[in-house]
């Protein structure tokens, strides 16, 4: 088989019609675990770094010359940044929580039909 062969053989299956399987679906549903706690985690980590990084100019004297202002944002920011992962790891663990049920009963039914 030649390279251009092989090539048109790889474009031609990313159009054919392909079957979903129940793996699939496991897979479609621990994605969907996961992404809004992944979403909320990057938002909130940068937001807490946006607010730390506000809080430094103000307390330099950048922004403006208010450094007890500056102080109390940037804590605020440290305080965001440092509880990020805390708060991931808690609305992941409320969510598998909540999926746990679903996902037991997906994951048996296959590895039933599999034995």
């Amino acid at each position: 088989m030649t390279n251009e062969e092989r090539t048109v053989e790889k474009i031609r299956a990313q159009y054919e019609a392909k079957e979903i399987t129940e793996v699939d679906k496991l897979k479609q549903l621990d994605k969907e675990v996961k992404r809004p706690v992944k979403v909320f985690s990057y938002t909130f980590g940068t937001a807490g770094s946006l607010v730390l990084g506000t809080g430094m100019c103000l307390a330099m004297g950048v922004i403006g010359s208010m450094v007890g202002v500056g102080v109390a944002v940037g804590c605020a920011g440290i305080a965001m940044v440092s509880s990020t992962k805390a708060v991931h790891d808690k609305l992941l663990a409320r969510r598998k929580k909540q999926y746990s049920e679903k996902i037991f009963e997906m994951s048996d039914s296959i590895l039933n039909k599999q034995d």
